[in-house]
């Protein structure tokens, strides 16, 4: 399906998606209610800090009430690590899922019967409004293991009704084989490993228009808007990522439809959202930008109340154009806690990646490099340049690198070194493409 074709998909669940504002928020207030009750009652850490806080579950009459949770943060998982935020016996536990742990201990997550169903439920709603559909065979280029992309997208897919091509991350050339012989039609895979895909099988001769492929789901890293489309110009194909964390249960958390290409669903049905001061703590009102707030609604393994993500967005309840009326954020460019301060002043990743994508000749593939080897702070800029912008002229490319350092100069306020690569230089990585590296020694 040429992207210029896409037909109008059915909704998922009409009458959850489609609902008034009341009504899903009379919804949400009473599943909140038996959350925070079912945490209260089977997990010390929350039985503990509600009494710390003076606040009964018996309190929680409304939204404002339930504001004046304590949040949750993310050293309470690592604090607890391995089972102290469980809720259930081990017994009753079918999986567990785990993050990387580079910082530390690895936050885990247990997963009930129940919970593993919830959330196939959220995965089927999320890829049927990017364009999936019963019959669509799906290629799994995530890999499987303690990271909750592989298994998620797996189940919610063949739930839905899709043939699922377990290929798992790597091998390249196998992936090009199995789109080509097996008719894949749905591609899973972060977006700089779906890039990677498509330019290989551009120097393989892979005719990428007359491929079968005909949507990306995309997810464990954020994507960037010239990426993307880049990457639905050459490989012809619809490209929708999604968002989710591992601890509040991994992929399926929100995700776009066809309509609103720029923001994604949040799956209320499962979580209420709240977005709040990084700062103070304070709830923002609708639209305002801050932190993602979560709490799952029928988590019953590792319930959460008023998880920070640490994710920055902000979120609307108008109604979108595709028929839902579920609240849509708007995607996560970057965090409050990956802000970088280079010499006294804050820079945020994702300011010089939107000045990147306006430079023509520029690749979406980049890297960062933060050192002080010379006493003070310095930001390394490396960026890999599309082949009609490489050339042999010195002349040239100085110039070229000179423009790009002053429009980062314009709208960091900060001195940037700019370093132009050959195209294909940059390594390109099957997950999570890491695009800082910060080598400072204090």
């Amino acid at each position: 399906m040429n992207i210029q074709q896409r037909a109008a998909q059915p909704i998922f669940n009409p009458k959850f998606e489609c609902a008034s504002r009341d009504e899903i928020r009379c919804f949400q207030l009473q599943e909140l209610r038996k959350q925070v009750a079912w945490a209260y009652e089977k997990v010390d850490y929350y039985r503990q800090n509600l009494d710390a806080a003076g606040i009964e579950p018996g309190d929680i009459k409304g939204f404002e009430d339930f504001s004046k949770l304590p949040l949750t943060d993310k050293t309470a998982l690592r604090d607890n690590y391995p089972y102290g935020l469980f809720a259930v016996p081990l017994d009753q536990i079918i999986r567990i899922h785990a993050s990387s742990g580079t910082t530390g201990k690895p936050i885990v997550v247990g997963y009930t019967r129940q919970d593993v169903e919830e959330w196939r439920y959220c995965i089927m709603a999320m890829i049927q409004q990017a364009g999936v559909v019963p019959g669509d065979r799906a290629q799994m280029a995530f890999g499987y293991g303690m990271f909750t992309g592989g298994f998620g997208l797996h189940y919610g897919l063949e739930g839905l009704g899709c043939m699922m091509i377990p290929a798992s991350a790597g091998n390249t050339e196998r992936h090009l084989m199995m789109i080509e012989d097996y008719g894949t039609t749905v591609l899973v895979a972060t977006p700089s490993y779906a890039m990677h895909i498509c330019e290989v099988g551009e120097e393989l001769g892979f005719d990428w228009q007359k491929s079968t492929l005909r949507v990306g789901l995309f997810g464990g890293e954020p994507c960037p808007p010239k990426l993307k489309s880049e990457i639905e110009k050459r490989m012809y194909i619809t490209c929708t990522d999604n968002y989710g964390l591992t601890e509040v249960m991994g992929p399926g958390v929100s995700g776009e439809c066809l309509t609103s290409r720029d923001q994604q669903h949040i799956m209320e049905d499962h979580f209420y959202w709240e977005v709040i001061d990084p700062e103070s703590g304070a709830v923002l009102p609708e639209g305002a930008e801050g932190e993602l707030v979560l709490t799952p609604l029928q988590k019953q393994g590792v319930p959460l109340l008023r998880y920070r993500t640490h994710d920055l967005t902000s979120v609307t309840t108008v109604p979108c154009g595709c028929g839902r009326t579920t609240a849509r954020m708007n995607k996560v460019r970057h965090r409050s806690d990956d802000m970088l301060i280079i010499r006294g002043t804050n820079v945020y990743p994702s300011q010089i990646e939107d000045v990147l994508a306006d430079v023509e000749g520029a690749s979406a593939h980049y890297r960062l490099l933060v050192d002080d080897e010379t006493g003070l702070d310095r930001l390394t800029v490396m960026l890999e340049l599309l082949p009609f912008a490489f050339t042999d002229s010195f002349a040239e490319m100085e110039s070229f690198r000179v423009q790009v350092a002053d429009k980062l100069k314009g709208v960091l306020q900060v001195s940037v070194e700019v370093k132009l690569v050959e195209p294909g230089s940059i390594e390109r990585t099957m997950g999570k493409t890491q695009h800082l590296e910060d080598k400072r020694k204090r």
